[in-house]
């Protein structure tokens, strides 16, 4: 086929675009204006069906129609559709449809006339949008006028934004008092884009008539590439930024976002700006309201609390002449309102002090506050009352001081209570310098406030009231020798960390070289809040009770000697009968007397051992008694412990050494075939006490069955009732032998 401008028809040069189109809908003969119109050449056209929805859209309706056309249903038909060009734009088309049939009626073809409205559509377009702008902007105005806060501006300002610009998405943001631009309202925005944002604008807050920034496509925008990519990751394709202004200041701005990129028009930015301005005087008027509304409540707020205080409120002027008198006044003073205002201050304050009234005057009209000023003043009915004063100065619209406003408190209460406070601290030191041991305070950094002698005679020095920290002592040391460096002593300890410090030690070194071993009793004063105020002290001389403990020791130490001494003798001559006796029966229970012998010998050289006299470390007996019950084991036999650092009462020892002696010779006799194989023996605390046992990989046994015949296990069982325990025996999975006792 041949396009229409190859035919010698009128329609060769006609100004619209004309088709014939066959009745499957496909492109026959188009024109040269068609052609252009769509952006593609003739050629590429024809055989395309005009219902292709890569080159119209709209295409069901059309297409519906057609087909009746094809049907001979109709003659003709109009339809208005949107084609894509060939570059992407698209153009609003009107099409005239009419039919081409034979002689007998047949559908032959369709000529389409195709005339271009796209400038009549856009003209209708922005007709509608004026058309809603206006009824949008009226309604937006009409809302503001009952608008009761500035979360309701928003909102409304938020909706007609989004309605008559059509924006997907809206924010508004006003700059704050440190100029800060803040968001106060938005509608579609994250978090992060909000955060990421905020600050950032176009003015600054001393802009005058700035214009607004529409950005058409952020892509292709000159925006910073931080900024850039904020707006990206939000899909904010299009936005645009519209100062909010009032009286010539700027206190804003708000925003629209588009998904898809966006054309901005004058007559949409020039409405854009109409909202702005209208929003700016609703967001001032409602400024001012609620400005006027603080301030008149803050005012009868004021009137309330002068009117309602227990403290007496008076004002002057600066020549003493009273002006107001609130009720309080008139309980301290006696004196009524209407008997107080218009006379002069001095009615109140005694002869012999009213040199005081110029003074306070002087520093007042200097701008000068007068805090807390103790004084007496005199009642109505001649009495005087101690009073503490507070006056500022009043001024007036343009700043100047016109007078001045006194709040006077009656501290008569407190004047007694602080006699009572002094008569009970003299009390107190006096008790504290009566009592024999060694007592010293300090404020709440550490600064020592007060010492006894008792002090004074344990650190041989006088301390620096005021200057020493933490203790009244020259020098400190631990236990052990070791430097104690003043601002960790338990004193600084107890004050830092806000608790008493108990069980510890320390030495004093006094100036003479003299060294006294003490105890502590730090302890934080706290006030009435729980705040720490000082800390006190005790610090009791321990010398006598060291050098008993010291000779209590050393008599320990040697009966722990010459038991064990004895022990092993015995152990000895055990050994030395078993090896000459000639009865087997005899010798093996001379080797068990023997090996008991030695278990305990064990046992008391770990008491003997310990630093503390009454308490012994439970790893440290398993392992000593168990190692020395080891060596009379074969060498394939293994034994595996198992312990903590738990501390056992010393009257348990023997008993203990000897359970586990009788345990783990009978594990090495029944336990270990051939004697080859693994014990495991453990002595363990728990929530329930402690438990001692051995562990084998032998068959087991039935304690019931075997007992009576066994004297070790005879022996076990009545070393277990000392411990007010049982003897327990399980064989799952492994054979076990264990004593649970507290």
């Amino acid at each position: 086929m041949r396009s229409l401008d190859n035919r010698s028809s009128g329609s060769l040069h006609a100004a619209i675009g004309i088709a014939e189109v066959n009745a499957k809908g496909e492109l026959g003969r188009v024109n040269g204006y068609l052609a252009d119109l769509l952006g593609y050449s003739a050629d590429e056209l024809v055989g395309r069906s005009v219902f292709d929805a890569t080159l119209a859209e709209n295409v069901d309706a059309d297409l519906r129609q057609f087909e009746r056309q094809v049907r001979g249903e109709i003659d003709s038909y109009r339809h208005e559709k949107r084609f894509i060009r060939k570059d992407g734009a698209r153009v609003w088309v009107a099409v005239t449809s009419s039919s081409v049939r034979d002689s007998e009626g047949r559908f032959l073809y369709a000529v389409r006339v195709q005339q271009d409205i796209t400038a009549r559509k856009k003209a209708e377009a922005a007709l509608v949008r004026h058309l809603e702008q206006q009824a949008a902007l009226y309604e937006f105005t009409d809302s503001l006028q009952r608008a009761a806060n500035l979360g309701e501006v928003h909102e409304i300002a938020l909706s007609t934004i989004i309605r008559a610009l059509g924006a997907d998405r809206a924010s508004i943001l006003f700059f704050d008092n440190t100029g800060f631009l803040r968001f106060a309202a938005s509608r579609g925005l994250s978090q992060a884009y909000r955060t990421a944002v905020e600050g950032h604008s176009p003015w600054s807050r001393d802009t005058r008539d700035p214009e607004p920034i529409a950005i058409a496509d952020v892509e292709q925008s000159g925006l910073p590439d931080d900024l850039k990519a904020a707006v990206r990751d939000e899909g904010i394709a299009a936005l645009a930024f519209i100062p909010i202004s009032v009286r010539g200041q700027l206190l804003g701005k708000f925003m629209t976002y588009y998904d898809h990129p966006h054309d901005f028009v004058e007559s949409e930015l020039r409405f854009a700006l109409t909202v702005a301005g209208q929003l700016g005087f609703a967001v001032d008027r409602v400024r001012l309201e609620t400005a006027r509304q603080t301030t008149e409540r803050a005012a009868n707020q004021l009137v309330a609390i002068v009117e309602s205080s227990h403290d007496a409120i008076i004002s002057k002027d600066l020549n003493g002449i009273i002006a107001s008198w609130n009720a309080s006044a008139e309980r301290l003073f006696g004196f009524t309102a209407d008997e107080a205002i218009g006379r002069h201050i001095t009615m109140i304050i005694p002869d012999d002090r009213l040199g005081e009234e110029p003074e306070i005057i002087r520093r007042i009209s200097s701008g000068e506050n007068v805090d807390h000023f103790e004084t007496v003043r005199r009642r109505k009915d001649g009495s005087l009352v101690d009073i503490s004063l507070t006056i500022s100065p009043i001024r007036n619209s343009q700043g100047r001081i016109i007078g001045a406003s006194k709040i006077a408190r009656d501290i008569t209460d407190q004047k007694m209570a602080e006699a009572k406070l002094r008569a009970s601290e003299r009390q107190l030191r006096d008790l504290l310098a009566a009592i024999p041991a060694a007592i010293y305070t300090t404020d709440a950094d550490g600064t020592i406030t007060f010492f006894n002698e008792a002090a004074v005679e344990l650190s041989g020095r006088v301390p620096q009231i005021g200057k020493d920290k933490w203790c009244v002592t020259w020098k400190l040391f631990w236990p052990d020798g070791t430097p104690l460096p003043h601002d960790q002593c338990p004193m600084a300890v107890a004050l830092k960390e806000g608790r008493p410090i108990r069980n510890a030690e320390a030495v004093a070194e006094r100036p003479d070289g003299v060294r006294i071993p003490f105890i502590p009793y730090p302890t934080p004063l706290r006030d009435e809040d729980g705040k720490i105020v000082g800390g006190i002290n005790m610090l009791v001389d321990i010398s006598e009770r060291k050098q008993a403990e010291t000779q209590q020791r050393l008599l320990f130490n040697e009966l722990n000697h010459r038991v064990k001494n004895n022990m092993q003798m015995l152990q000895s001559l055990l050994s030395l009968a078993g090896q000459r006796a000639a009865n087997p029966q005899a010798r093996e229970i001379l080797r068990e007397a023997g090996n008991r012998v030695a278990a305990m010998a064990a046992a008391q050289q770990v008491l003997y051992e310990t630093v503390d006299s009454t308490q012994f470390n439970a790893k440290g007996f398993l392992l000593a008694v168990c190692g020395t019950i080891k060596q009379t084991f074969p060498k394939e036999v293994a034994v595996e412990f198992e312990a903590d650092d738990s501390k056992l009462s010393n009257d348990v020892a023997m008993p203990l050494a000897l359970i586990l002696n009788e345990l783990l010779t009978n594990a090495v006799k029944y336990g270990t075939p051939d004697g080859v194989g693994t014990i495991r023996v453990g002595l363990r605390r728990d929530a329930d006490g402690f438990q001692v046992f051995v562990e084998d990989s032998g068959p087991g046994f039935d304690l019931a069955s075997v007992r009576d015949r066994s004297s070790g296990l005879k022996l076990v069982q009545g070393l277990a009732r000392q411990l007010h325990a049982k003897l327990v025996v399980t064989k799952e999975p492994k054979t076990r032998c264990s004593i649970r006792f507290s």
